[in-house]
């Protein structure tokens, strides 16, 4: 956990927070608010140019144009700046392959409106934080920053609160994938698997 840090709600509006963003070569600022409407997977991390981190991204990036089919964006988040996001781009070949924003937190103003900031090390956990298209909270993971994430179980996490979106009173059992079983709370599953 992160040194006195709380970690947002579940089912509440998160904060329109801008931020400065390396994007297709250049550098500008972006507002959460500007994707409403859309999913939005903010992808936070420890830092550029480590071990870890760069097996995630470079996933991440081959999974983006799953997530761009199932409208949501996705934006890493770290405590280096624009610039240091652009050389570890430009010289790594896995991150090269990115092709979604990278954000920068210099002032770590994210990591802790996100409750993931380290103040001890002034880096972020490894934290994964799902945001609906109305910019609501509906899921967040937080892991240990030894421990890497998986994009395709984030693609089923995205598939399972899309589901449950778009098909008011059902809810989706341990490792549901579209098209398998779901429940209406009081009654036996629905659907076929």
């Amino acid at each position: 956990m992160s040194d006195n840090n709380k970690l947002p709600v579940i089912g509440q509006q998160v904060t329109d927070l801008e931020m400065e963003v390396f994007h297709n070569e250049e550098t500008k600022k972006i507002k959460l608010s500007a994707y409403r409407g859309k999913w939005v997977i903010l992808f936070f991390y420890p830092a550029d140019f480590t071990f870890v981190c760069p097996t995630e991204l470079e996933e991440m990036a081959l999974s983006y144009p799953e997530f761009s089919k199932m409208n949501t964006e996705v934006i890493s988040v770290s405590r280096d700046t624009v610039f240091v996001h652009k050389a570890w781009h430009d010289h790594s070949p896995a991150i090269k392959k990115i092709t979604f924003p990278m954000a920068a937190d210099p002032t770590g103003t994210i990591c802790r409106e996100f409750g993931v900031m380290i103040e001890s090390e002034g880096l972020a956990l490894r934290g994964t934080f799902i945001i609906d298209p109305e910019g609501v909270l509906k899921a967040f993971e937080v892991h240990d920053n030894s421990i890497g994430r998986s994009a395709a179980e984030l693609v089923r996490k995205i598939q399972a609160a899309q589901y449950v979106a778009e098909h008011g009173g059902e809810v989706c059992p341990a490792s549901w994938r579209p098209g398998g079983k779901t429940l209406r709370p009081g009654m036996d599953l629905v659907g076929k698997i």
